[in-house]
């Protein structure tokens, strides 16, 4: 099974967030493949009190990953969503990106992406 992880799944494990859920510990230390789309790399590294020891770190953690771009299918499948579920731009982007991929979504934002029909989502924490 490949995975992709949302900005708040990454940011839970760098803070080692207390709550974390061991399936998704696994998930991250193990040897699974894991993704990211190119909209997670843009949030992790554009909060404006990013200390430089912190992006070192995010580097550090996420140098393995696959990265996916925006392609023409990633796009096409990011209008739909907006269109039928009414998500913000960048939800919608990260959902067409697992969509599109066949990636298992781990992310703590049910609330929006519960919404996608065959979106497979893992909550991080427990």
């Amino acid at each position: 099974m490949q995975y992709a992880l949302d900005t708040n799944s990454i940011l839970y494990y760098l803070r080692n967030q207390k709550k974390l859920d061991k399936n998704f510990m696994s998930i991250v230390e193990g040897s699974n493949l894991i993704s990211l789309s190119i909209i997670t790399k843009i949030e992790l590294f554009s909060y404006p009190a990013l200390q430089i020891n912190e992006e070192a770190e995010i580097k550090g953690f996420i140098k393995d990953f696959i990265i996916n771009e925006l392609d023409d299918e990633i796009v096409e499948q990011t209008i739909k969503i907006r269109k039928k579920y009414k998500l913000k731009l960048p939800d919608a982007i990260i959902g067409a990106t697992a969509l599109v991929n066949n990636l298992v979504l781990i992310t703590h934002n049910k609330k929006d992406f519960k919404k996608i029909n065959g979106l497979k989502i893992i909550d991080p924490l427990y």
